[in-house]
């Protein structure tokens, strides 16, 4: 069965456009103090509003934005994965972005879903590469772009967030033409 709002389509999961609707399943993750351990803590209702608002001018700035990541199974809304341009060290750069219910982590659904949005940006979007900006501490979401085919670089890059300083990684995949 086809939905024009589906952006992608894997095996277990569909990618779409959040949409104010989504607010409470946001809630579920951007709420979670283990989840948003790498932003510092929990985000307040606020602070969830924001982060959907700034989903939604992506989308009309570039076309792309973090997507809901929805279980084909329940029908039922579990992360949100996708592409945004990111500030590295004064330039501009593709990412892959992905964050996720809790109790949905160690199902292979966010390798899922990175996966087909790096398909998802070297064929639809004709990009040479594609990176994950991850902090030094989340070895979980490392491990997911190293699944995604992605390899650290050797930059490491301080981002100050919410009166914190995180150093993060770049990991990164070429588009080798095969899309």
């Amino acid at each position: 069965m086809e939905n024009k709002e589906w952006i992608l389509e894997t095996e277990r999961l569909y990618l779409r456009k959040l949409t104010q609707s989504d607010y409470n399943s946001l809630c579920k993750i951007l709420q979670d103090e283990e989840t948003m351990y790498a932003y510092g803590g929990a985000f307040d209702d606020n602070m969830v509003q924001d982060w959907l608002d700034k989903q939604l001018a992506r989308y009309k700035e570039y076309g792309f934005g973090l997507w809901a990541v929805v279980l084909k199974e329940t029908d039922e809304m579990i992360g949100q994965c996708g592409l945004t341009m990111q500030d590295w060290n004064g330039r501009e750069v593709l990412e892959i972005g992905y964050l996720f219910q809790r109790k949905y982590w160690h199902n292979g659904y966010a390798t899922e879903a990175a996966k087909a949005c790096k398909e998802y940006a070297f064929s639809k979007l004709g990009a040479e590469e594609v990176c994950s900006i991850i902090r030094d501490t989340n070895t979980a979401s490392q491990n997911v772009a190293l699944r995604n085919g992605m390899t650290k670089s050797d930059e490491i890059f301080v981002k100050h967030y919410r009166g914190v300083d995180m150093p993060h990684y770049r990991y990164c995949v070429k588009n080798q033409g095969g899309y």
